[in-house]
């Protein structure tokens, strides 16, 4: 693409205007990169929001896919397949921290909005009549449906489509007391929490906190629902995140890194919580289908085959330590792989679009904060690639600052 040269024109026209106009079309992807319309390769620190954590195009992803695809697509969940409960029994290790089991079972789904939305139907079953009251933390993101819409914790999101389903309470993140005092409430049926803040700006709460939540959980007979849509499968430098407090979930949702990029989604909950739900409780037409477990099952191997939650803890430390150094950053938030940098307070947007002209794809979920999600392979090589290129949209930005 020469210098100044307009972007190829994709005819956008016939897709509703939930998104703002994308500054760039992608159209081919290979590990860390992404190639443009025009063939301009960028450096891909976001992994689709977190969800790519194996890279682009991963071989044994994509050769699980086209097998499946030419062996069996779909029965629903009429009939049984073989590949559905193979993922859940790796999920239920997995939650128990890789070895034996977790002592749980799986709903599947298609998204980290349906896991959520699986999880707090799963809580009220499970409470009985007269408590259905679900506590979540203001700023939290849980997903776009209109139950999971009023779980998260944005009430500029809400405004436009009240009135939402009742039966949830808000709190502010990382105070106790606060949540002690909505607990207190006899209708409370769970508390549904992230143990990172992804969409509030990489926030991390305090390190007794989570194992105080857990207690004051069970001390009021309420379920803990810890949401690892964007913290789960090795991000973080463990399993899940929730595992770096040493405290036991009732109820485990995630999505995102779960199919590499093929939608699926996963509710896991102790065995004795699921046993609330009986058939025709909830269900999923497209949930568990073979491609998307076998996407999930190549991709859960890979990852424990490289060690992803080491690896990730390991270049998180590296990208950390760069980002630390570079001249415009005020403070590095997060943990492993899913990192904030914060910038000068409102330029943000103005990093991210600087980035992206340097070939560099990051996000800003704040206008203070750059969020940064490599692929969890991601290399030395292009972690000090993408630390360059982001110490120079730094720099650009504060340059074009009136």
């Amino acid at each position: 693409m020469t210098a100044g040269a307009a972007p190829r024109a994709v005819d956008r026209s016939a897709l509703m205007h939930t998104y703002p106009e994308p500054p760039v079309t992608f159209v081919r992807g290979s590990g860390s990169w992404l190639w443009d319309t025009e063939g301009r390769r960028y450096l891909d620190f976001l992994s689709g929001l977190a969800v790519t954590s194996l890279g682009h195009a991963h071989p044994a992803v994509t050769e699980a896919i086209a097998a499946q695809a030419a062996t069996l697509l779909h029965v629903s969940n009429l009939f049984g397949n073989v590949v559905g409960p193979e993922v859940a029994r790796i999920i239920d290790r997995l939650v128990a921290g890789g070895e034996g089991r977790g002592g749980g079972q799986v709903f599947f789904a298609n998204s980290g909005a349906e896991a959520n939305e699986c999880a707090l139907k799963l809580a009220r079953k499970w409470a009985g009549p007269g408590r259905h009251v679900v506590v979540s933390s203001w700023d939290a993101f849980h997903g776009r449906t209109l139950a999971t819409l009023h779980a998260t914790g944005q009430p500029a999101k809400h405004l436009p489509f009240e009135p939402l389903p009742e039966g949830f309470v808000h709190v502010p993140y990382d105070d106790l007391e606060a949540l002690q005092r909505a607990c207190d409430e006899p209708t409370v049926a769970a508390v549904l929490i992230e143990p990172v803040m992804g969409e509030a700006g990489v926030i991390v709460p305090s390190s007794d906190y989570l194992k105080a939540v857990r207690q004051l959980c069970s001390d009021r007979e309420v379920l803990l629902m810890v949401d690892e849509v964007q913290t789960g499968l090795g991000r973080t430098g463990r399993w899940f995140c929730f595992q770096h407090a040493g405290i036991e979930p009732d109820v485990v949702t995630m999505a995102k890194a779960l199919g590499n990029g093929v939608p699926i989604g996963a509710c896991w909950a102790r065995a004795e919580v699921a046993a609330a739900f009986g058939p025709s409780d909830h269900a999923s037409t497209f949930g568990g289908q073979p491609l998307a477990a076998s996407a999930a099952r190549a991709t859960l191997a890979v990852m424990e085959n490289e060690e992803v939650p080491g690896r990730a803890e390991r270049a998180g430390r590296r990208l950390r330590l760069g980002l630390s150094a570079l001249p415009g950053v005020l403070a590095v938030r997060g943990m492993g792989l899913l990192l904030g940098v914060v910038v000068a307070p409102g330029s943000a947007p103005a990093v991210v679009s600087e980035a992206l002209g340097l070939g560099l794809v990051v996000n800003a979920p704040r206008p203070d904060t750059v969020r940064l999600a490599p692929a969890l392979l991601v290399s030395d090589e292009e972690i000090d690639e993408g630390l360059a290129m982001l110490g120079a949209a730094i720099d650009r930005s504060l340059g074009s600052t009136p």
